[in-house]
């Protein structure tokens, strides 16, 4: 059952079925490539589990080309989107996307109002990673190869990255291993999938099929030197790479050993239709394999093969040699592929999205607050009782009412005096206080509690100081979360503890860069957070900078409710001239 339209197009938390995907690959559409078989698989299972599904990709193909161009101006009404000509790409490629490209995946993007983007290598200067890192979309990333990690080259960028993903992907354990280093996270292991109807085994002939590759010679040699003892048998080298060169064949060996290239699927499974046995590559290809055990080829992979490639031909003269065992190893090579199938890997998918789907809110659009006067409200702001800051609480609260806020919420660095000293004083004001406390988590950033009524020691770990504002019925608010000049939450941490976070924190007038803002506002409309703002002053000249108009309110339930309907308010003031107040009065408070 589908969800409910939201006014963005897409499909509401009511539902996670019929998903709006797009899948985006960095390779050309136009030519085989082990990638785009796998989106091609995955794209076609997750259509018949009732998803909507498009590809963007580049084509060096004229009709794909002119296809993409009628799907742009059309609304995108397609499943393939070729979005421009294709330039070459690869670990070492220093080549950007074409501003042609570029230009043409922002509007997919904007047509497509999809609920998911999964992008394909983003270790490649490519549009996956262009398309992972502009979507407005949850997104979801997957690393194929462990050595297509190299983009971008720095930390920074990396990390702006890594906080716009929401699931990480790997098609290996390798690759996992690989990616975390580059990429931390936890990752979701997949397979590369297979076509069981087109991979379906047939009757085998006494044929070898070896994935040849050029740097493989010991283990080229040691199946060569099987096959001499195998005079009934015949061996073809499988190149899945193009311009790999061509094997050294013995003399008396060449009337039974020939050389193929099988780039994609339908020709592979051409050849291994009659093979009986297959000796993939120590840095095979993973599809080539799998697609070997479906069509129910025995693999001659023994362990020790990297460091002893005799062992391979060893093994591959066992399976010739001994029918009963072979066919054995061919009938567990399929049960295995079948675990593996598209489908199976289709549903894995599914899981990943419909779990990120879970995680966002749904839109709450009536307000049932209206009837209520219009107030404005700064969430943020220090005093005296912290370090750095020489606020008296009586001169804040004269100045904020002064500049007409009608409440303010008072978060001193891991001391919550400060808060309840100043709700004392408002004691018959117009203002009302929230008390609060910003507190230093273990290695995660800070955290602030509002409503709260107890001091709440710093250093606790992130979901202790989240359960101890919650014990004593306070709300937890997070803020600055993507102030990457200072130690915040990291994506794992962040993700985990999403639904614990009462109020997200959009804008804080204080932060150097407007850009982390702007990552904070695109993180809290992707899954429909409740949103915050505030000064973070540190000087009176600061309060007010940053906050929200929003309707007045009593105690944290209706401060909730009347969050849904609040507007940000920027006015910001010089950061120079701010800092450079603090700066003074800190040296003055020294000298007394």
């Amino acid at each position: 059952m589908l969800g409910a339209a939201s006014p963005t197009g897409r499909t509401t938390l009511g539902s996670v079925a019929g998903l709006r995907i797009c899948l985006v690959t960095p390779f050309a559409w136009s030519q085989p490539h082990d990638v785009n078989e796998h989106v091609a698989g995955v794209a076609e299972e997750l259509r018949r589990l009732g998803h909507s599904v498009t590809i963007l990709a580049s084509s060096n193909r004229a009709r794909d080309l002119a296809a993409g161009r009628r799907a742009l101006l059309d609304g995108l009404h397609a499943d393939l989107v070729a979005l421009g000509p294709a330039v070459p790409i690869s670990r070492r490629s220093r080549i950007g996307v074409p501003v042609g490209a570029r230009a043409n995946l922002s509007l997919a993007l904007a047509l497509g109002r999809f609920d998911v983007v999964h992008g394909f290598e983003p270790g490649l200067p490519s549009l996956s990673y262009l398309a992972l890192r502009d979507a407005q979309a949850l997104t979801v990333a997957t690393f194929v190869s462990p050595d297509r990690l190299g983009y971008p080259p720095g930390r920074a960028q990396r990390e702006r990255l890594l906080a716009r993903l929401d699931a990480l992907v790997a098609a290996s354990d390798a690759t996992a291993e690989a990616a975390v280093s580059r990429f931390p996270g936890s990752y979701h292991v997949v397979s590369p999938g297979v076509d069981l109807e087109l991979f379906e085994p047939r009757e085998k002939r006494p044929v070898i099929v070896s994935e040849w590759r050029p740097a493989e010679r010991p283990l080229n040699r040691s199946v060569l030197r099987a096959l001499e003892e195998l005079p009934d048998w015949e061996l073809v080298f499988l190149r899945t790479k193009p311009l790999t060169g061509r094997p050294t064949i013995p003399r008396e060996l060449r009337g039974r050993v020939t050389v193929r290239t099988a780039r994609d699927g339908k020709t592979r499974a051409q050849l291994y239709a009659d093979a009986a046995i297959f000796v993939p590559a120590l840095a095979g290809l993973a599809r080539a394999s799998l697609e070997a055990a479906a069509a129910g080829c025995a693999i001659a992979a023994p362990a020790g093969t990297a460091t002893q490639p005799e062992l391979a031909g060893a093994e591959v003269a066992r399976l010739a040699e001994d029918p009963p065992f072979r066919e054995r190893r061919q009938r567990e090579a399929r049960e295995r592929a079948e675990t593996q199938s598209f489908s199976a890997v289709a549903r894995e998918l599914e899981d990943i999205y419909e779990s990120l789907a879970r995680r966002r809110r749904p839109p709450k659009t009536v307000d049932p607050l209206a009837e209520r006067d219009w107030i404005l409200c700064d969430l943020h702001m220090h005093t005296s009782w912290s370090h750095d800051c020489t606020v008296d609480p009586a001169d804040l609260v004269m100045y904020a009412e002064a500049i007409g806020l009608g409440a303010i919420a008072v978060t001193d660095h891991n001391v919550s005096g400060g808060a309840l000293e100043t709700a004392e004083l408002a004691r018959g004001h117009d203002l009302v206080v929230i008390p609060g406390e910003e507190i230093k988590t273990d290695g995660q950033g800070e955290v602030i509690g509002l409503f709260l009524q107890e001091e709440i020691p710093g250093g606790l770990s992130f979901p202790d100081t989240i359960a101890a504002i919650h014990d004593q019925g306070g709300l937890v608010y997070l803020p600055h979360p993507f102030d990457r000049l200072h130690s915040i939450p990291d994506p794992a941490t962040l993700h985990r503890h999403l639904a614990d976070i009462d109020v997200f924190e959009v804008y804080n007038a204080r932060l150097l860069f407007e850009s982390y803002n702007d990552e904070a506002m695109r993180f809290a409309t992707k899954y429909n957070l409740t949103v915050g703002a505030g000064s973070d002053a540190h000087v009176l000249q600061g309060v007010g900078t940053g906050g929200l108009r929003m309707r007045a309110f009593d105690g944290p339930e209706e401060f909730l409710l009347s969050l849904r309907s609040a507007q940000v308010l920027r006015r910001p003031r010089s950061l120079v001239y701010l800092q450079s107040l603090k700066w003074m009065a800190q040296a003055k408070e020294r000298v007394r």
